[in-house]
């Protein structure tokens, strides 16, 4: 299973197979165990220990406190990533459009009201297909004149979820 990582900035591709675990295509020796009833975490890797505090923050997010310090890690499998792909926010000064299902799922959470203002890539509805929750987010800067589902509810595939403008044209 190959996972993208994100943490304290740098990039790194995690590969899981049955012979051990890869990172950025080499072999490391790993080995994480947890504390139980704590969230604390010990982390074997390449012969040096770690202990840090793992709390989760959000679906694949992550908040790591290290040696004094406090980072915020990012988990997503390849899947995960090609959706994010395909949902991300287009470059350019393209202005806001509606948020669409890019599948089939059901409504997990409404993140925005009408009236909010939403700045590009900001999480506006996150919806679960296939037992994974994705996070959809908003093209461009605008202000939400719409929202057309609530939680629990059954999206299909291109049907819109919120309506975005432009901050101009909502004002008029």
């Amino acid at each position: 299973m190959l996972y993208h990582v994100r943490v304290g900035g740098r990039d790194f591709q995690v590969e899981l197979r049955p012979g051990g675990v890869w990172v950025d295509g080499e072999a490391v020796e790993v080995d994480l165990a947890h504390v139980g009833g704590t969230p604390v975490r010990s982390l074997l890797l390449d012969g040096a220990s770690y202990w840090f505090v793992a709390s989760r923050c959000g679906p694949g997010e992550w908040d790591l406190h290290v040696g004094g310090r406090r980072l915020r890690a990012e988990v997503v499998d390849e899947r995960t990533r090609v959706i994010r792909e395909m949902t991300a926010v287009a470059a350019g000064p393209a202005g806001p459009t509606p948020v669409r299902a890019p599948m089939p799922g059901m409504v997990v959470r409404v993140e925005v009201a009408e009236g909010d203002g939403v700045r590009a890539g900001q999480g506006v509805v996150i919806i679960e297909a296939m037992k994974m929750e994705n996070e959809l987010c908003a093209e461009g800067a605008g202000v939400v004149v719409g929202v057309r589902v609530r939680e629990g509810q059954a999206v299909e595939k291109d049907q819109i979820l919120v309506d975005i403008e432009p901050a101009e044209e909502a004002a008029d």
